[in-house]
């Protein structure tokens, strides 16, 4: 499995690089992509071959008879997170920002508050607004540099007018992998404050070596109130196939969210449900082993090279391949920090804002790149700020 092999996707057609200039003025010709949340790797082969199979077919009808493709499903959360799944209980939509936006439309109405646990991915409260909620951000306390539940704070924040409450497990931007303590203290805060729980665990298979990820549908007694998303997207790199899973295990809640996707009139695509079908199999099980273990590899690598650089902290890299690092610590105002990463290291990161409350001193690093980019994204950012030393 080749991780190392450096792939120039400039001129595909790739949101991550060809929109870094005008997104964030770092040169295409020698820049460094490290803000979207895709890696520059191919899929498995398995992937490749389910395509190339399509291909040499020639027609792309619809598709049908997808039994095979809910079956692979319940082979991975079975075997791959210990979690049962019946068919009847899949739904596949257009990615799970477009599963979060049905999840919304579905569950909540017009000017109620939906809960992030902030900061956190920065789609969730551009759908929310967007679909004219109310985003209410509870702020995740820093521990020891690292994020954790604040349950008393966030108690006393709720107003009543509450309805929804949306998880990132494990953790984006943050990387923590929740512990089943703290998954059930999520679980008993939506049960005190009568909040459906939607659970988006699409990095649940990028788990560092040490770490365990508990899916929120194996605790008891939760689902009433429990709406489960899941992809093969991140996991396997085919983010454009745009695919997603919202599992719900209540029938009262399905039900209303069948009533939601028979009105939207959504339907999966072939190419998604070929490539899914494929990835959920042994062959994209070896690769994941072999990718994390290559992930965790370049992480090691980034925290140790970022962490040298005086008052510039990663946070400890549990889950996900996206390093979150605060510059707090040298001082410098927010725009500073950002020129300097942008225009002398020339390297393209998420801008820590959009993530809500807590996200302001921070840059969110893609480390899903080979190894030799990593090396020089940490020797550009040594040198950017190498007066600090």
């Amino acid at each position: 499995m080749d991780f190392d092999t450096q792939i120039n996707r400039l001129g595909t057609h790739s949101v991550k690089w060809d929109s870094m200039e005008p997104f964030y003025g770092v040169p295409a010709k020698d820049g460094i992509a490290m803000w979207v949340a895709d890696m520059d790797f191919r899929p498995p082969a398995c992937v490749q071959r389910a395509l190339e199979g399509m291909l040499q077919h020639g027609v792309y009808g619809y598709y049908g008879d997808d039994a095979e493709y809910l079956d692979a499903i319940r082979w991975w959360m079975k075997t791959r997170h210990n979690w049962d799944v019946a068919r009847e209980h899949i739904f596949t939509t257009h990615g799970l920002v477009n599963g979060t936006a049905m999840c919304i439309d579905a569950f909540t109405k017009p000017g109620d508050g939906v809960v992030l646990l902030t900061p956190v991915y920065h789609a969730f409260a551009r759908v929310i607004k967007g679909a004219g909620r109310q985003v209410v951000e509870c702020k995740l306390a820093t521990v020891n540099g690292r994020y954790e539940m604040d349950f008393d704070a966030w108690d006393a924040q709720m107003t009543g007018g509450e309805t929804m409450l949306i998880l990132c497990s494990p953790h984006n931007p943050g990387g923590r992998v929740w512990s089943v303590a703290e998954l059930q203290g999520v679980a008993d805060f939506a049960k005190r404050h009568n909040l459906l729980l939607v659970s988006d665990e699409i990095h649940h298979d990028l788990v560092m070596p040490g770490q365990k990820h508990t899916a929120m549908a194996t605790l008891p007694d939760l689902a009433d109130r429990l709406v489960m998303m899941t992809a093969t997207t991140k996991t396997f790199n085919i983010a454009g196939a745009h695919s997603g899973n919202v599992i719900i295990a209540d029938p009262t809640l399905r039900a209303r969210f069948a009533e939601r996707m028979n009105a939207m009139g959504i339907s999966p695509n072939s190419f998604g449900l070929f490539m899914a079908t494929a990835a959920y199999s042994p062959e994209g099980a070896a690769w994941v082993d072999a990718l994390v273990a290559y992930l965790d590899g370049n992480r090691k690598i980034f925290d140790a090279g970022v962490n040298q650089i005086p008052g510039v902290k990663s946070m400890p890299l549990e889950a996900t391949y996206l390093a979150w690092v605060d510059f707090a610590g040298t001082g410098m105002a927010q725009a500073e920090f950002i020129d300097r990463v942008q225009k002398a290291a020339k390297i393209a990161a998420n801008h820590g804002t959009p993530f809500g409350a807590g996200g302001e001193s921070f840059l969110r690093f893609n480390l899903a790149t080979p190894r030799a980019v990593v090396v020089e994204a940490v020797k550009r950012l040594q040198t950017a700020f190498a007066d600090l030393q």
